[in-house]
């Protein structure tokens, strides 16, 4: 049972774009990376999957291309590559640049600030909402925040909308009356055959949870219909009013497949 649920689950993939600034930055985004994966998520970067010989550009452009969101490191080195549109040799392909984004989906970018001192972002992502790794001590808050964004389970669910308060709640059928009509005619039915066929205003309110008002409208609209008439009976203390089938709705329920057992 645990494999099959295993198989149900989408494991997101994420590319990890980042600049060689040194041995210090590799490592952070060397470890965020490896955070990422034991959270669940199938983060992409050159230090697991690229060796000696590898074509860098190739590897970029399958990644970016088979991945669900692409995070962009943003340090001040990564963010003057990318404006200046240098993409070009060695490491410097893992670069995204305006003219690579015009080639992807822009909504699948996460502007990832690393910077410090400055928060700045490339151009072309000005406008883009980012998140801010620059301070260590607020490393676990905006770590949470991204997975949540990555595994799309936001913190603050948006709650449906309300009745407005100013304005009177008038009850409604929730389905129109000849909904309604033929509803109760199925369950009256199926009453009929268990050898209870008598109704009352109160049974009728009762079987379609609905207001005494528009139970009366239900039963004058089947009276109309001939389909229910007015029947009086007995329960032991004193006289009932309500109301039974007609030979009629006998008939109806015989032709659309009902079984009567009391014709």
């Amino acid at each position: 049972m645990n494999k099959e649920v295993l198989m149900t689950i989408t494991v997101p993939k994420v590319f990890v774009s980042y600049s060689h600034d040194d041995q210090a930055h590799k490592k952070w985004v060397l470890e965020l990376a490896q955070r990422l994966r034991n959270s669940g998520i199938d983060a992409i970067l050159d230090q697991f999957r690229v060796g000696l010989g590898d074509d860098l550009g190739g590897f970029m452009e399958k990644s970016v291309a088979e991945s669900d969101r692409i995070i962009m490191v943003c340090t001040d080195t990564y963010v003057n590559k990318a404006n200046d549109g240098l993409g070009g040799v060695g490491y410097e392909k893992m670069i995204m640049t305006a003219e690579y984004m015009n080639q992807i989906d822009s909504k699948k970018v996460i502007p990832l600030i690393r910077q410090n001192g400055t928060h700045t972002v490339p151009t072309f992502l000005k406008s883009r909402l980012h998140i801010n790794f620059s301070r260590e001590d607020e490393f676990e808050l905006q770590f949470d925040n991204l997975l949540r964004e990555i595994h799309e389970a936001p913190l603050f669910k948006e709650p449906p909308v309300g009745n407005n308060p100013f304005e009177s709640v008038i009850e409604k059928p929730a389905e129109s009356v000849t909904d309604k009509k033929t509803e109760l005619l199925k369950v009256w039915v199926e009453s009929y055959n268990r050898g209870s066929g008598f109704y009352t205003l109160d049974d009728v309110q009762h079987e379609l949870g609905c207001s005494r008002i528009f139970a009366e409208v239900y039963i004058n609209e089947l009276m109309s219909d001939d389909f229910i008439i007015k029947q009086e009976t007995f329960d032991g203390v004193g006289l009932l009013r309500g109301f039974a089938l007609t030979k009629k709705t006998k008939l109806y329920a015989i032709e659309q497949g009902l079984s009567l057992i009391h014709i």
